[in-house]
């Protein structure tokens, strides 16, 4: 998969999504590069190696270039010896809303009660029907980017909130 991503981020507020999801997956992953406006990650999802390329966000974290391909799972895990300190450890649920798809991540951890839904979308003005679960939108804001919670926890800032 490459092209553009538009996708939405919002916090969840409680843990109905569990019971409304129809699969849910583990995930690790690790970043090889964060630099601000360019990541390169390896993930370990369900058994399954990828490496994904994302560029810059031009308005305000709505949308960015994203490059995937699944790769062998050896490679995955020989790759995570290349990666920055700091490995993401989450679930996935995914739950039907509507038209569309969220992907709740719960997360471990140094991130362990950070629970952040993403909803992918075809053109930035979109309309999204939320489920009941959805919280406050935080849609670029880096704090919320896996690359910056693997540098930053969530245990170190989540009373400032």
């Amino acid at each position: 998969m490459s092209g553009q991503e538009i996708e939405r981020k919002f916090l969840v507020t409680s843990d109905a999504y569990k019971k409304e999801a129809y699969a849910s997956s583990r995930i690790k992953q690790g970043y090889i590069c964060s630099e601000r406006g360019r990541t390169v990650r390896v993930r370990i999802r369900d058994g399954r190696g990828y490496l994904t390329i994302k560029g810059p966000s031009f308005d305000g974290g709505l949308s960015r270039y994203e490059f995937e391909k699944e790769i062998d799972l050896l490679d995955a895990e020989d790759l995570f010896a290349l990666c920055e300190p700091g490995i993401i450890d989450k679930t996935r649920y995914l739950v039907r809303s509507g038209n569309h798809i969220f992907e709740v991540d719960e997360f471990y951890g140094d991130n362990d009660g950070l629970v952040v839904a993403e909803v992918e979308l075809n053109t930035p003005d979109e309309s999204v029907q939320n489920p009941g679960f959805i919280g406050r939108e935080v849609t670029g804001d880096r704090r919320y980017y896996n690359s910056q919670l693997r540098q930053t926890p969530y245990c170190l800032w989540r009373e400032n909130q």
